[in-house]
C-alpha cells in the first residue's frame, strides 16, 4: 500500500505544459430561416477556453424553435411547431485576425423521425460541422465570427437538414 500511494504521489508531482489557458470568451450565435410554409429560429451559446494565440475550445449548447402550416390549399390545413435543445463541443483555429477554422459536434434531441413525421418520443441526433470563414476582433472587447460549416454526419433525423419546415 506504501509503495503504491508513493508511486501516486511521485506521479501526482510531475506537471506539463503543452499548452497554456491564456482567457475565455462566451459566444452567442443565432439562425433564422422562414417561407410561408414556416420557418424556425435559434440560439446557440458557446463559452471557450483559449489555449495559445490561435486555439479556442470549449463545450456548447444550442435551442431551436421550428413551426410549420401544411396543406394551406385544402379543406382542412395543419400548422404544429417542435423544440429542439442539446449541447456538444466546438475548437476554432483562428489566423490573421481575418480567418478562422473549427470544428464542432453536437447531439441534439429532436421530436423528428427520418421520415419528416413528429413522432411522441425524442430521438437524439449527432452533429458535427467542419468549416470555416471570417473572424475579426474589434477594441479586444469582442468577435466576429462569419463562416460556413457543413455536417458531415447528414443524419437522416437531424433537425438541422435543409430545413424541414420549408419542405414541400
Amino acid at each position: 500500500m506504501k509503495r503504491f500511494l508513493f508511486v501516486i504521489c511521485i506521479l501526482c508531482s510531475f506537471t506539463s505544459s503543452a499548452q497554456s489557458i491564456e482567457g475565455t470568451e462566451l459566444g452567442l450565435e443565432g439562425t433564422f430561416g422562414g417561407s410561408n410554409l414556416g420557418g424556425s429560429f435559434g440560439i446557440g451559446v458557446k463559452y471557450g477556453w483559449k489555449f495559445g494565440e490561435y486555439f479556442i475550445a470549449g463545450p456548447s449548447a444550442r435551442y431551436q424553435r421550428t413551426w410549420f402550416q401544411a396543406g394551406l390549399n385544402t379543406a382542412s390545413p395543419t400548422s404544429g411547431g417542435f423544440n429542439v435543445f442539446g449541447g456538444g463541443g466546438f475548437i476554432h483555429a483562428r489566423f490573421f485576425n481575418a480567418l478562422f477554422v473549427g470544428a464542432e459536434a453536437e447531439l441534439l434531441r429532436s421530436p423528428l423521425s427520418g421520415n419528416l413525421f413528429l413522432t411522441n418520443g425524442g430521438n437524439w441526433s449527432p452533429n458535427f460541422f467542419l468549416g470555416g470563414g471570417f473572424s475579426m476582433e474589434f477594441n479586444e472587447t469582442w468577435r466576429v465570427n462569419l463562416g460556413i460549416l457543413y455536417d458531415v454526419i447528414d443524419h437522416p433525423n437531424s433537425p438541422l437538414r435543409f430545413q424541414y419546415s420549408t419542405r414541400n
